[in-house]
């Protein structure tokens, strides 16, 4: 089945309150998914919550509640926001489900009895923070906290049986790990002799996990369970059909910080269980206020909520598509998105719609008018709109959205000087059909721009093509119908006021 994409958020930790950090990769996620969708595959886009390990143990004792009582509570934040984002997940999984916690056992029954996992005591410096033993050169570098030296016995997995499968495997296959930069940090970091894995954590310490199948002193280390939800939600154990349809994953989008698990951990796990490695893991850039990641410690965090309040939904995930080179960090500030929203929405996209809905209302009684024959400058219109459409799908190819966008605000802008130059409120006057043909152009060509941005803007599009009355997503020319009445709008992205800067 070769027309399908499988494409997976990290799962999110479910003790944070979820910011624009995690509404970006969702977003994005949902961006790729709607697009794979216009593109007529059949997508499957799951994202989720990991909700085990010390912290939610920590955090529900705090409280005085049952981690899955804490857990219940704190997923409904991002399920709430989801719903508000327009999030078109199929999936959303949360490692305390029954049918994950059946997948981890299995995977992890199959590891041991390949050999792969064995008992040792082990005596070093553990983070807290991170809940992983980490090394003095890590320790030394400041970013771990809450570090504790901690000497015990428990379960290693033998990673370091599968280097030098894990780096042939990312040398011959050139898009596994994107972008190039996070690939070469990688294949950096396994020149080095690889440790272990630990995956397991004494009862002892901590209660809150999936226990091991071969040992009920111990609970799973929560990468180990966390990473295993890729397989379980298309049906690793339930369902070989959709597994077969759907696995391996077409896209594991992950921020840069979780990198080493996604791109190490996790595909050694997969070939100890004799499971094919996904085709593309994309590691993206964080979202930074001045010169500092957004994070809950660190008090500069942006709730995506406020800013849905103030602004609405589609012109937020516009901004955050348009505004990030994927790979590369990218600096968030209110003004820079209000400078955003009113050049490209206000002033370029949603004035395109209200100058062609008023002209034809006005001269042809909201009536899409014939456009019978082009003029030159017309079948210019036509081929620069197939050639966008190209463009955006090279862009889209690369993960370049944020191009494919500029691409697509380009040709508003062209379609805008075409609008100037032909000057139709005038040709109304003088020849009421070539005056036509010209709003027809520009009403056309503004349905393929809409159909493009769908998947960015999803609701908003929806409204402009109700206005031009059309449910037509062919990115072709001529989806428009003459004699076609235009529908009532208000304006699309009403401009905002940027006095306050």
């Amino acid at each position: 089945m070769n027309n399908r994409f499988y494409i997976t958020t990290p799962i999110y930790y479910v003790n944070d309150i979820p910011h624009i950090g995690h509404a970006y990769t969702t977003i994005l996620a949902d961006v790729l998914s709607r697009y794979q969708q216009q593109l007529g595959n059949n997508t499957f886009f799951l994202t989720g919550l990991d909700e085990h390990g010390q912290k939610v143990q920590d955090a529900a004792s705090k409280r005085g509640i049952e981690p899955k009582d804490h857990c219940d509570e704190m997923s409904k934040h991002f399920t709430d926001l989801w719903e508000r984002l327009h999030i078109s997940n199929n999936d959303f999984i949360r490692t305390t489900e029954k049918r994950h916690k059946r997948v981890v056992k299995k995977i992890l029954k199959v590891v041991y009895e390949a050999g792969d996992i064995y008992e040792d005591e082990y005596e070093g410096l553990y983070s807290v923070s991170e809940e992983r033993f980490i090394t003095d050169k890590e320790a030394d570098t400041g970013q771990f906290r809450d570090i504790k030296k901690l000497k015990e016995k428990n379960y290693f997995f033998k990673m370091s049986k599968y280097q030098n499968a894990l780096i042939e495997h990312i040398n011959s296959n050139p898009s596994f790990i994107q972008p190039e930069h996070r690939k070469n940090e990688i294949l950096g970091f396994l020149r080095q002799p690889l440790n272990d894995l630990c995956i397991s954590r004494p009862k002892s310490r901590l209660n809150w996990g999936i226990e091991l199948p071969f040992d009920s002193g111990y609970v799973t280390y929560v990468w180990f369970d966390a990473l295993i939800n890729y397989i379980t939600a298309p049906g690793y154990l339930d369902d070989k059909i959709s597994f077969g349809n759907y696995w391996p994953a077409n896209l594991h989008l992950i921020g840069k910080d979780i990198l080493t698990a996604h791109t190490v951990y996790w595909p050694t796990i997969l070939m100890s269980a004799g499971i094919e490695l996904p085709k593309t893991i994309f590691a993206h850039g964080w979202w930074l206020m001045g010169d500092a990641k957004m994070s809950k410690s660190s008090g500069n965090v942006v709730n995506p909520m406020d800013l849905i309040d103030d602004y609405g939904v589609d012109p937020v995930r516009y901004y955050l598509m348009r505004e990030m080179v994927l790979g590369q960090d990218a600096n968030f500030t209110l003004k820079s998105f209000i400078n955003r929203y009113n050049s490209d929405l206000a002033n370029d996209f949603g004035n395109l719609l209200s100058r062609i809905s008023t002209l034809i209302k006005k001269n042809f009684d909201g009536y899409i008018p014939e456009a019978s024959s082009s003029g030159d400058k017309e079948k210019k219109i036509i081929s620069q709109s197939q050639e966008l459409i190209k463009k955006f799908d090279d862009n889209m190819s690369k993960m370049s959205i944020n191009d494919a966008i500029e691409e697509t605000l380009q040709f508003v802008r062209n379609i805008n000087r075409y609008f100037e130059h032909m000057a139709p409120w005038k040709l109304v006057k003088e020849d009421l059909k070539s005056a036509g043909i010209v709003l027809y152009t520009g009403a056309e060509a503004l349905r393929i721009c809409a159909v493009l941005l769908s998947p960015i803007m999803p609701q908003r599009i929806k409204t402009l093509l109700s206005v031009l009355n059309t449910d037509s997503v062919d990115r072709n020319w001529g989806g428009l119908k003459s004699g076609t009445k235009l529908g009532e709008h208000k304006p699309l992205f009403p401009r905002i006021n940027s006095d306050i800067f």
